[in-house]
Order: C-alpha cells, then structure tokens, then sequence
C-alpha cells in the first residue's frame, strides 16, 4: 500500500481513517456545456463515473485537514491519489484535538491541503513535529480575497502565531468556501498542487477540476436565482461563518457570537434582539453541531421560527455533499426570509 512507509503499523493506522469516497471522480463531461438558465440538470452533479486510466494503487498521498478540502480534492484527484482526512469527518475543527498518529500521517504524506486564512493553526506543531522535509504544503485560500472579522485588523494571522487551542479567527475570515465562485478558486489552487506534484496525472486532474468548477458555477447561478428576491434581507446565524455566502447573494448576515465555542453574553443577545426587532428579521439559522439552544430560545421568546444552516465545518467529505448542502442552506434561508410562502 502507498501509505506504507512505517509498515503494517501505518496500514492499520490508515485504515481507521482513510476516506470511504477515494475512488469518486467526474469525468471531464459532467455537467456539460452550462445553460443560462439557473438551474442544474440533476439535485447534484452526477461525479461518480471515474476519468479512465488511474493507477490501480494511487502513489500520491494528500492529507486535507476539513471536509471542504476533502470534497475539492477528492472531487479534483479521483482515484489518482490517495486522501485522507486529518480531522474526523464527525468533530469540527474548533473542538480537533491532535493525536500522535496524526503526526505519522504528515510525516507520510507528499502534499497536505488546508483552507488557510488562519484557520488551521493547529497545524505548526504538527508539521514541525512530522519532520517531512519533503511535504508540500498547499492553502487552498491563497490569493483569494477576503472579509475582516469584525474589530479585527485585515491581515490574517500567519500559521502558528495562535495558540493552538484559540481558535478566534483573527484577521481574514476564513469560510471561504460558502461562496461557490470562491470555492471554484480553491478547486484552482487545489489543482495545480496536485499537477505539481504529480504531473504525469495531469490531464486527469485537468478534466476532474473542470468538471466540478462547472457544477460550482452552475450551482452559484441555482442558488442566485433562487435568493434573488431577497436581495438586501438579513438572516442571524449563531457564529460568523456566513459571510461570504451573504456577500455574493446580496444578503446581510448577523451573528451572536465570533466562533461557535464561546457562550454568548446578555449584550450579545440584547445586540441580536435589538436587531430582529428594528429590522423585522424573520431568519433564524442555527447550526447542526452549535448554537442551537441558544437560538431556539431566542425564536421562541420572538415568536419566530428557526432553520439551519450548516456550515459544512464538519460531515459527510464526498464531492456530492457540498452541492447538497449548499442547496439546503439556501432552501432553508429563503424559506426562513418568506415563512409565510
């Protein structure tokens, strides 16, 4: 096995946490030549057909730290490369706590994948400690601009400037992959590392890539289209992860607090419900794994009804689940903002 340099020991490492998704890759053809229209041919694109001749046992190992990059790279390498996940798909990267064995995981690896923008800082100590001169690392937010947190300077932190438990974002808010033409830009960078370090599988790098930025752009089209009626609302989320979702689809986003660890205080709540009630905010978003008591409590002292949105922090890290996802959140955003629809 690829994985295999430590010996049978890593081949039961790995195989508590090598993705079940490896083998699903588009064709170059997915998707097709776009419509003007601004919907897609099928709920989520059809990307389980692989792009032919891959090796039979991949030499490329990528480590991706959230499901985001999973999705992108897995979408992106096909079964040309083999990708694990550093972060279990089931805790979100605010409450990872790294494990030995995922320094073993770094030390093996050729190339490891993270968003970047200051949010993987946990990651310094584990690269320092893998001792892989040869590791290639790669931020998938390179270039691609950002929004400043609130009361927050513009420069993101560099990786390790934070404690590795303190997980305020700091600088540069970090989710860039909730705006669907940013994350096209993250599938770019994503490409190209892998190109770069394995440039016999180009061309099927090229062809997966393409075929998934043309279901991004098909799905920002979707997603515009159906919160176009909505330009200039608001909607109130738990944590601030949903700038850039807001930003593209001409929305407004509030939030009770900056990550979703940290307990909202009495002036947070007072600020939010000051808010709705200037404003007439009818959508309340909570998160699958955050704030849902808090903002439960809160819409029902409103009188109003709650929905959800997910982040996409943490879950299922098939190529698939991004379009699923994003779909719902913005099924769920519009009805919040039309409940009586």
């Amino acid at each position: 096995h690829p994985w295999a340099k430590g010996g049978m020991a890593c081949l039961a490492l790995l195989g508590a946490i090598v993705l079940g998704g490896c083998g699903i890759t588009p064709r170059s053809d997915v998707q097709g030549e776009s419509s003007p229209e601004p919907q897609v041919a099928s709920p989520e694109p059809n990307l389980t057909n692989p792009q032919p001749t891959s090796p039979s046992s991949p030499s490329l190992k990528v480590v991706t730290t959230i499901a985001p990059m999973t999705q992108f790279t897995q979408a992106v390498a096909g079964d040309r490369a083999a990708v694990v996940q550093l972060i279990p798909s089931n805790v979100g990267i605010h409450d990872f706590q790294a494990k030995p064995r995922d320094v073993e995981t770094i030390a093996n690896a050729d190339v490891l994948i993270q968003n970047g923008v200051g949010l993987e800082t946990f990651l310094a100590d584990l690269i320092r400690n893998a001792g892989n001169p040869d590791l290639t690392i790669v931020e998938a937010g390179e270039g691609i601009p950002t929004v400043s947190s609130p009361d927050q300077g513009e420069e993101p932190h560099a990786e390790g400037e934070q404690d590795p438990h303190n997980h305020n974002h700091g600088g540069a808010n970090p989710h860039l992959w909730l705006d669907p033409l940013r994350a096209v830009s993250q599938v770019e960078n994503i490409r190209q590392a892998l190109v770069t370090a394995d440039p016999q599988g180009e061309e099927i790098y090229e062809a997966n890539a393409a075929a998934y930025i043309q279901a991004l752009k098909d799905l920002d089209r979707e997603i515009g289209a159906r919160l176009s009626p909505y330009a200039g609302q608001t909607f109130v989320t738990f944590h601030d992860f949903a700038v850039y979702f807001a930003q593209r689809y001409g929305l407004e986003v509030e939030f009770l607090v900056e990550v979703p660890e940290l307990s909202p205080s009495p002036q947070d709540l007072q600020r939010i419900i000051n808010l709705i009630e200037a404003e007439n905010i009818q959508a309340l978003l909570t998160e699958p794994a955050a704030g849902k008591e808090n903002l439960s409590a809160l819409a029902q002292d409103l009188k109003l009804e709650i929905s959800v949105f997910d982040p996409l922090e943490s879950g299922d890290n098939t190529p698939e689940t991004y379009f699923k996802i994003m779909r719902q959140n913005a099924e769920n955003i519009a009805n919040a903002m039309s409940p009586d629809s």
